[in-house]
């Protein structure tokens, strides 16, 4: 997904068709295609994909990653880096073509449902010796991101909230009063459920593991349907699952965990009890 998703920025960058690339690239149009639909992924090869890169203006480094994923297709998702071009972001890659995300926050508001100062906070902590416009492109980069959720059709966005992401001061009273409002309004749209596992729900699924994302779709095309993939929040950077094994584990355990939590009316009672702390 990540290469369909690269070459399609690619081309739109330099405002190609995907006839125009094709002649630079010296393949056929069907092939430029099946690039960019991620079709027979056993198909892809090395010199034609650092030919459709370089048709399209590439960066050294934007071709050299692609070049890399052809070659790794078979060894399974990586230890992504902040190095990766944003063309390449595979969470975003994933993003684009789910129907649906199911997060577990153990710690932190998911970067979907925060808002601009508590991710200015969020950088400003973990990122102590960056300069401030580069945290600032960080900032704008994953609120522009959030703009998978007012898509048509609109991403669907579970998350299950532990009650200690409540309660940690991130950015001050103010910032944490605005980002549980903000919580609270997104909880109410048809696309985003929000539910609390609060203090009293003891041990839970999760047990001692962190912050999750569950992606996939539901498609009537094989190939899209099969896309189900696991994405382990870790500093710095994620690891990415998508053995069958692996999913069906973590799909069973967010499961566990939506049945653990406050429903979603519950929840958000104990949104507004929490604004309550940051108000008084």
């Amino acid at each position: 997904m990540q290469i369909a998703r690269a070459l399609k920025a690619l081309r739109s960058r330099v405002s190609l068709t995907q006839s125009e690339v094709a002649k630079r690239a010296g393949v056929s149009v069907g092939t430029v295609n099946r690039y960019e639909t991620w079709q027979d992924r056993a198909r892809l090869r090395v010199p034609t994909m650092r030919a459709l890169a370089d048709s399209c203006d590439a960066t050294t480094e934007e071709r050299d990653t692609l070049v890399e994923l052809v070659r790794n297709l078979d060894n399974g998702w990586w230890m992504d880096h902040p190095a990766v071009p944003e063309v390449m972001d595979p969470l975003m890659s994933f993003e684009d073509v789910a129907t649906y995300e199911h997060v577990f926050a153990n710690a932190l508001v998911p970067g979907l449902l925060q808002t601009p100062r508590y991710a200015l906070a969020l950088y400003e902590a973990q990122d102590v010796r960056t300069e401030a416009d580069v945290i600032a492109n960080k900032v704008d980069a994953r609120i522009r991101r959030q703009a998978i959720l007012d898509r048509i059709p609109a991403l669907h966005l579970w998350v299950v909230l532990d009650h200690s992401v409540l309660r940690r001061l991130v950015g001050g009273t103010d910032v944490m009063a605005e980002q549980i409002n903000h919580l609270h309004a997104m909880a109410q749209r048809p696309n985003v459920d929000i539910q609390v596992l609060p203090f009293t729900a003891g041990a839970h699924a999760a047990g001692s593991g962190g912050h999750f994302l569950v992606l996939g779709r539901d498609s009537e095309d094989p190939l899209l349907s099969s896309m189900n993939v696991v994405y382990l929040e870790l500093h710095k950077r994620g690891l990415y699952l998508d053995a069958h094994t692996e999913v069906q584990n973590y799909k069973l355990m967010f499961d566990y965990l939506r049945s653990q939590a406050a429903d979603t009316s519950a929840s958000l009672d104990l949104l507004t009890a929490a604004r309550q702390e940051f108000t008084r």
